[in-house]
């Protein structure tokens, strides 16, 4: 049976919260490991890291939740303290001072901090909720994250993803382009814009992006495998295809971008 990352994710907190270090860490490896690894797995295991004085994986684990997430506020605390710890006294102080002044910005009326709290609770609903085959309540939830929220890209992605499997492939488009556009490196991303794109019937598009994808990382076996997909099917330029929604069977021929049939 297949546990999902999320699954793992609360598994290493319960490991944590016993001061099993090393159980959190192997745990949260295997998140990585499956390729779906999200900013609270990285800065988990940066902390377990920290505490078990690893400090330069730490380091490379807070950095990489900082990367998905750059409002973190209790990542840029924690590298804060890596730094110190290190002796790079400068470092440190200059991530003490980021993490005041993203702290220190409202979002919705709350503090950054408040708001980056709820955004990631609502995120723990809609995982919640998916889980239980609620895909519609998860969007829902993500989208109220994403408003507290706007740079939580590691969140916009796991959005893209469910409003793909809910046939809405144009909506998922307009996430992963907001994710292309801040993170040009996030690769992942890109590579699920191609997909967007394809299943919204522009052929030519996902063609672009695959390819781009293929020159920066040659060696990825997903992107070669969209290709000989596109290569192999004659897809309609511009008329989107039949998109299998969360129960298994493709919308009706009238319905528009939402899902919803439109009217006559």
């Amino acid at each position: 049976m297949d546990v999902s990352p999320e699954h793992l994710v609360e598994q290493a907190r319960e490991r944590f919260q016993l001061q099993d270090y090393y159980g959190a860490i192997h745990l949260l490896e295997e998140v990585l490991g499956t390729g779906r690894a999200f900013a609270d797995a990285h800065h988990l295991l940066g902390l377990s890291y920290s505490l078990v004085g690893q400090s330069e994986q730490a380091l490379t684990q807070l950095d990489r939740a900082l990367t998905l997430n750059p409002q973190y506020v209790e990542a840029l605390v924690h590298r804060a303290i890596v730094l110190n710890e290190l002796g790079r006294e400068a470092e440190a102080d200059a991530a003490f001072r980021r993490a005041a002044q993203v702290g220190g910005e409202p979002r919705q009326g709350f503090s950054a901090h408040v708001a980056a709290k709820l955004a990631n609770q609502h995120a723990a609903l809609g995982d919640a909720y998916l889980e239980a085959g609620g895909l519609a309540q998860a969007i829902e939830q993500y989208q109220a994250a994403l408003v507290l929220g706007p740079a939580f890209h590691d969140l916009r992605y796991k959005l893209g993803r469910m409003l793909l499997q809910a046939g809405r492939a144009l909506d998922a488009r307009d996430h992963f382009e907001i994710i292309v556009r801040a993170r040009p490196a996030y690769l992942d991303a890109a590579a699920m814009l191609g997909l967007a794109c394809y299943l919204a019937g522009d052929g030519l598009a996902a063609k672009d992006v695959w390819e781009a994808c293929r020159e920066r990382r040659p060696e990825d076996p997903r992107v070669e495998a969209y290709l000989a997909m596109l290569a192999r099917n004659d897809v309609p330029q511009q008329v989107p295809p039949p998109v299998a929604t969360a129960a298994g069977d493709p919308p009706s021929a009238g319905t528009g971008r939402s899902g919803r049939k439109k009217k006559a």
